[in-house]
């Protein structure tokens, strides 16, 4: 069984620390600073074997170097980040596969956020660490791709199962929420939603992880078929592609 231990650090951003009871193989995924897990791993007794790096962002990699020299842990990332990412030791690619002990890793390229950007899937354990990629009613920004690489990627993401727990990097819930609504005022799952997401946040609690079939519902990067949402922006008929881009085009300014 996979454990996972969710770290609130910075402003927004969250920590996964990963453990295999089984095996106790310890991994954690894009840790902007190495105090909080140096503080989860002693408070726990386990030894981090692994940094699992979606992408390069200083808050993604602040703490690597610092867990590195103080765990001998091992750094993986992608290997289009080789040059990008402070400490990497193992390089992955579109389809490479992993292991924390008994827990199976499938490495997913997920462009358009960054060039570099990879997500971490665990079949088994039904959870996706996606970094900055995919949000709780949200996708990342075009910081390097392009508005087709990071439709494609999302494609990916749409492809897994629905029971899949969506572990994104940043707290942006609500905010995407408020978007959200902007574009698809008449989805009424959303409108619940929104007030879920706010009771949680009134009381200091993560809205993250979040699941795949809820964002199929909720998510407007998601929801290109969407009629409501087509109609919102003006983009009846359009293609795909060119609804996403308009939909991303409007996040930014919003």
């Amino acid at each position: 069984m996979l454990e996972i231990i969710q770290l609130a650090v910075l402003e927004d951003n969250y920590i996964y620390v990963l453990h295999d009871r089984q095996s106790q193989a310890t991994a954690v995924v894009d840790p902007a600073l190495a105090r909080p897990v140096l503080d989860t791993l002693s408070a726990n007794n386990w030894q981090l074997d692994y940094i699992f790096n979606t992408h390069q962002h200083w808050d993604h990699v602040g703490g690597n170097l610092e867990l590195k020299q103080k765990t001998a842990c091992k750094i993986i990332a992608s290997v289009h980040d080789q040059q990008r990412i402070p400490g990497i030791d193992i390089t992955v690619a579109e389809g490479d596969k992993l292991a924390l002990g008994t827990r199976q890793i499938s490495i997913i390229e997920t462009p358009g956020h960054t060039n570099g950007h990879i997500v971490y899937y665990f079949a088994d354990d039904q959870a996706l660490f996606c970094g900055d990629t995919l949000f709780a009613m949200g996708c990342g920004r075009l910081f390097e791709g392009t508005a087709g690489q990071m439709w494609q990627s999302l494609q990916k993401l749409k492809q897994l199962p629905e029971t899949t727990r969506i572990y994104c990097a940043h707290e942006y819930t609500q905010h995407n929420a408020r978007f959200a609504l902007s574009v698809e005022p008449g989805n009424i799952v959303l409108q619940q939603r929104i007030k879920d997401v706010d009771q949680l946040r009134a009381k200091n609690l993560p809205t993250i992880p979040t699941q795949l079939k809820i964002e199929l519902q909720t998510n407007p990067f998601l929801r290109g078929d969407s009629r409501n949402l087509q109609e919102t922006i003006t983009m009846s008929g359009k293609s795909p592609l060119e609804i996403f881009t308009k939909t991303r085009q409007l996040k930014d300014r919003y």
